[in-house]
């Protein structure tokens, strides 16, 4: 069972849309409706308020911590159309980086594997993507997907940078390219796969089987097997489950996780990539996994209540 071990008085003044944990699960970030961001140390149990952040003019939906190889780097997303890229030097946060190159609410943010670098993916209500790069001598490069979701993007979330199969395969000395890839969520109730090919963006699979919006999607971590796995949750209620079995990742197969009544916001993988957390609008989390003969079951649910297990995934309420 999951059961809630520690709750955390944010002293936010209007709704939490995220709360995600850095790769030690020493720091948490939320992110809320009174346009801050805040920083806690957890530390035996308990939570100090290291930082509140204070630099967007809107609702803050989502935050997201890329990999510590880069130091303690912490991105965000507002209503207010921008992008805020945050570092702590000498334990003082300051703004890296600004990104305003959209004509409306940036919805998401996701940081690639840091194989690829610093990069990270946004989607906005415009209907773009914006993959920014922080290049060799601290500049930042972006680039832009047009047109990428009628209506609005949603979600994204990167592709591991692991090839599928690798595991399996023998070492012949030589290792293929990683290509880049992430996958996007959408207005249009589409899920989309993007592949980077000449330092362009490419639309390569059209995935389709919501009926709404397309609130979230969540690429699962791979170990090389020869699988790929994507979550999607939406509008409509329903969770899938995508995986493709061939190297080319031309063929997605979908399956019905499970018909919520309710509103699906969130899903997120666990660092395996075998249990799926759901959250929504029916104020629970839960947790699935697969089952020997190919079934997602529900190993456990919990009313968020007075708290939620950070990271689990807290509701990314876009009021759009």
């Amino acid at each position: 069972m999951v059961s809630v071990i520690n709750t955390v008085d944010t002293s936010h003044e209007d709704m939490i849309h995220d709360a995600q944990m850095d790769y030690y699960g020493t720091r948490l970030a939320t992110c809320s409706s009174d346009r801050s961001v805040k920083i806690f140390d957890i530390k035996n149990g308990g939570q100090i308020l290291a930082a509140d952040l204070r630099g967007h003019e809107g609702p803050v939906w989502q935050v997201a911590w890329s990999h510590p190889m880069f130091g303690s780097v912490l991105a965000s997303c507002s209503y207010d159309r921008k992008v805020i890229v945050w570092r702590e030097e000498n334990g003082k946060w300051d703004k890296l980086h600004e990104y305003a190159g959209h004509d409306s609410s940036v919805n998401s943010v996701s940081w690639a594997p840091h194989e690829f670098g610093l990069v990270l993916a946004c989607g906005s209500s415009d209907g773009c993507i914006s993959v920014l790069s922080c290049q060799a001598d601290g500049t930042w490069e972006a680039k832009k997907v047009s047109n990428a979701h009628t209506i609005g993007c949603n979600a994204v979330s990167w592709a591991p940078a692991v090839i599928p199969g690798s595991l399996l395969e023998q070492p012949s000395g030589q290792k293929p390219a990683l290509t880049r890839r992430f996958v996007s969520g959408g207005c249009d109730n589409l899920i989309k796969i993007w592949k980077e090919e000449d330092g362009q963006w490419q639309e390569e699979q059209k995935l389709e089987a919501h009926s709404d919006w397309v609130r979230d999607v969540a690429w699962a971590p791979s170990i090389g097997l020869p699988v790929s796995t994507i979550a999607s949750c939406s509008q409509d209620g329903r969770v899938f489950i995508w995986t493709c079995d061939d190297l080319s990742e031309s063929s997605w197969a979908p399956k019905l996780l499970h018909k919520f009544n309710d509103v699906v916001w969130h899903v997120s993988w666990s660092i395996t990539g075998n249990i799926l957390a759901v959250s929504g609008g029916d104020n629970k989390v839960s947790l699935w996994k697969e089952s020997v003969d190919g079934q997602w079951v529900c190993v456990s649910d919990v009313n968020k209540g007075q708290g939620v297990a950070p990271g689990v995934g807290d509701a990314h309420q876009t009021e759009q």
